[in-house]
C-alpha cells in the first residue's frame, strides 16, 4: 500500500494526539493549532469510513479499531522513518529529526553544548532535546538516544556506549570547614554533616575507589536531602554541609574559592555516563554521528 504524505503527516498527527491525551496538546507540540489537529483526524476518519476518536468535553477515547490502528499508524511511521534515515546515509550528513533525552543538569551543561555545535555543523539536522532525570523506556519510539549516568540494567535490544567519565568529589565551604574543620580521611567524613542526593525515597551512597576491590561505599549523616544537584552545590556553598558532586559541577566555585575539594589525595570515583539507542538492522547516520561527537567532546568537560 503507498502512503502519501498528506495521509503520512495525518497518521503521525493522530498518533500524537492519542500519545498526548488531546487535541490541544498535540497542537502545541507540532506547532499546530487545535482545529488543525481536528481536521488531520478528521480526513483519515473519511477515508476510512470509521470513527477513531470518541471525543467528550472532558476526555477522549479511542475505539476499538481506533486502537488497532493507532498500533499501526506507529508501525507505519517508524518504517518510514527508517527509510528517510537509509537516504540521510546516500547524502552523506545528517539530516532529519534527531531525539535525545538526558538527565537535567548533565544534559544541559554537558551533553547540549555538544549537540548544539553538532547541529550548527549539520543545518540539514534537527534537535528534539529532552531534559529529565526519569527513566526512558526507548522501546516506546520516541527517542532515538537517551543519555544515563551511573550503572545500567542490561536490557535486550539496546546498545550502550561509554561518552564520558564524571570524577566526584567531596566539597565543602570554606565558612564549614572554619567552623567544623577539615576531613583528612573517608572516615573523617563521618563525623560531618552532609548535604545527600535522593530520589525516589532512596539516598545514594558516595562511593571512593579501592584497589582490586569493589568501592568503598558510605552514607554520611545528613539533615538536608535533595534531588537536584544544583541546588546541593548551592547549599554547600551556603555553608550547610559537605557535598559529593560530580566536578564538572562545581569547577567554577572552587575556582573561584567559594567551595574547597576535600581529599586531594584519594582517587576520585569515576561516575560513567553512556549513550543508549535500539539495536537495529540500519543505525541512522545522525545517531551515530551524534554520539562520535558526544565521545569526543564530553571527556574535556569533565575537568
Amino acid at each position: 500500500m503507498v502512503f502519501n504524505m498528506d495521509r503520512l503527516t495525518s497518521m503521525a498527527v493522530f498518533v500524537k494526539a492519542v500519545d498526548l491525551g488531546s487535541f490541544a496538546a498535540a497542537a502545541d507540540v507540532l506547532g499546530l493549532s487545535a482545529p488543525m489537529v481536528g481536521k488531520h483526524v478528521q480526513a483519515l476518519e473519511t477515508r476510512l469510513g470509521v470513527r477513531l476518536l470518541i471525543r467528550t468535553t472532558r476526555r477522549q477515547s479511542l475505539t476499538d479499531f481506533g486502537q488497532a490502528y493507532y498500533d499501526r499508524c506507529k508501525v507505519v511511521l517508524a518504517e518510514a522513518e527508517a527509510a528517510d534515515a537509509l537516504a540521510a546515509d546516500q547524502f552523506g550528513e545528517p539530516r532529519g529529526r534527531l531525539r535525545v533525552t538526558m538527565p537535567v543538569h548533565f544534559g544541559r551543561r554537558c551533553v547540549a553544548p555538544v549537540l548544539l555545535r553538532f547541529a550548527q555543523t549539520y543545518p540539514a539536522l534537527e534537535l528534539d532535546l529532552s531534559f529529565n532525570d526519569r527513566f526512558v523506556d526507548l522501546g516506546e519510539g520516541d527517542f532515538d538516544i537517551a543519555i544515563r549516568t551511573g550503572d545500567l540494567d542490561d536490557k535486550a535490544g539496546v546498545i550502550a556506549r561509554r561518552v564520558a567519565r564524571q570524577p566526584m568529589i567531596v566539597c565543602a565551604s570554606p565558612a564549614y570547614l572554619k567552623a567544623h574543620g577539615q576531613p583528612a580521611t573517608v572516615d573523617a567524613l563521618q563525623r560531618h554533616q552532609a548535604i545527600v542526593y535522593r530520589r525516589s525515597g532512596r539516598v545514594s551512597p558516595w562511593l571512593f575507589p579501592r584497589d582490586g576491590l569493589p568501592p568503598e561505599e558510605m552514607i554520611p549523616l545528613n539533615r538536608i536531602r535533595m534531588d537536584d544537584l544544583d541546588a546541593i552545590a548551592e547549599a554547600a556553598t551556603l555553608g550547610m554541609g559537605l557535598a559529593w558532586l560530580p566536578y564538572w559541577l562545581v569547577s567554577d566555585r572552587i575556582r573561584s574559592g567559594a567551595l574547597v575539594a576535600l581529599l586531594p589525595d584519594r582517587r576520585a570515583f569515576l561516575y560513567d555516563a553512556y549513550a543508549l539507542w535500539l539495536r537495529a538492522p540500519h543505525l541512522p547516520r545522525k545517531v551515530r554521528m551524534a554520539v562520535d561527537a558526544l565521545f569526543e567532546a564530553l571527556p574535556a568537560l569533565m575537568t
